[in-house]
């Protein structure tokens, strides 16, 4: 069996947590920049380890007013201040609770810039392997964070998203632009086992994007999510798939 991890962007304010924990196999978990508070974090970490789900950090720019989908314009020292005031938030809390914190994905805006800026993406991933070696990147598959984490040397585990359209250059589509997210749930089915069976991925062109990735973002806070996300994870094993984390390159 072929295995594929299925991951979801938890704690950010959404009532869907609980039931998404329930399907998925790894859990970004927002650690109060763009949304969270530790007492989210706690609860989330305290299911994960009850089932058994990976859990990594989801840091992105604080600025919650805007759910984190807006470059700020500050210094970079600011910046990296802010990943690691969020990173040290989620990694004491689960240092408490007996959770492994195995990985780092990065939200919104601040996963875009980085998906785009070789540069940035070094100067934020090696302040992430300062602070601990061992966590990996959640990073896009074919754009320049999957570059700038084997240049730092980090632990890379490849992402892919389920419902955002792509770009013929591999990057997701912005969502100020029609057609950003996709909402056909047969669609987001079709596209999850294309990806997982061929490593291939359709762009807004219609030209196909060769993929490596083995983790499928599931996000939470678009219409039906759950129900999407059970029909993803029964379409995936019902192709003989396994879901579970995979393991970083």
């Amino acid at each position: 069996m072929s295995v594929i991890d299925l991951n979801a962007d938890l704690g950010e304010g959404m009532e869907t947590d609980d039931e998404l924990l329930e399907i998925v196999s790894s859990a970004s978990i927002a650690c109060g920049g763009h949304a969270g508070d530790a007492p989210t974090i706690r609860r989330i970490l305290t299911i994960c380890k009850e089932r058994g789900v990976r859990a990594g950090a989801h840091p992105g720019y604080a600025d919650k007013v805007h759910f984190g989908r807006f470059r700020l314009v500050i210094p970079l020292s600011q910046l990296l201040a802010q990943v690691r005031s969020q990173l040290f938030l989620i990694r004491w809390i689960a240092d408490e609770l007996g959770v492994t914190l195995e990985y780092v994905k990065l939200h919104g805006a601040l996963a875009n810039q980085t998906a785009e800026e070789l540069a940035f993406a070094v100067a934020v991933f090696g302040t992430i392997q300062g602070m601990d070696p061992s966590l990996a990147i959640l990073a896009l598959d074919n754009s320049q964070q999957v570059r700038a984490a084997r240049a730092v040397g980090v632990p890379l585990i490849l992402e892919a998203y389920a419902d955002r359209a792509y770009t013929p250059e591999g990057l997701l589509l912005p969502r100020s632009q029609e057609g950003a997210v996709i909402h056909d749930a047969d669609a987001v089915v079709e596209r999850c086992l294309r990806l997982a069976r061929d490593g291939e991925i359709v762009a807004v062109d219609g030209s196909i994007l060769k993929s490596e990735a083995r983790s499928i973002c599931l996000h939470g806070d678009t219409p039906g999510a759950v129900e999407l996300a059970r029909r993803v994870r029964t379409a995936l094993e019902n192709a003989d798939m396994t879901v579970a984390p995979v393991r970083p390159a």
